[in-house]
């Protein structure tokens, strides 16, 4: 038997799609500590010694490398992208279509 499955858009951000609470940090989060993968990954980095470069603990870094994020606020992970030689950049953008009024 074959089943059908029904397909949705989803929004430019997983977390809301999935119902999770505050999912606009989430995904910054998440988008930080993948740049710190990456960072770490070209680096050649193992956790020990990009613990040591960041000025965190290794386990910090293994936290990070396994997605594990409760822990880490996005200023903290921007401090280890920092140490890491990157920088980060805010871009805000306006929500098209959409308008508001005042209440």
């Amino acid at each position: 038997m074959i089943e059908k499955l029904e397909l949705k858009k989803g929004s430019d951000n997983v977390f809301r799609d999935l119902g999770i609470p505050d999912a606009d940090a989430q995904l910054m989060k998440a988008d930080l500590a993948a740049a710190i993968i990456a960072a770490l990954n070209k680096r050649k980095l193992t956790a020990r010694a990009a613990g040591k470069v960041a000025g965190v603990a290794h386990t910090d870094i293994v936290n990070i490398r396994n997605v594990k994020l409760g822990r880490f606020s996005i200023e903290r992970l921007v401090r280890i992208l920092n140490a890491l030689d990157q920088r980060v950049e805010l871009r805000i953008t306006k929500v098209p279509g959409r308008v508001r009024t005042a209440a």
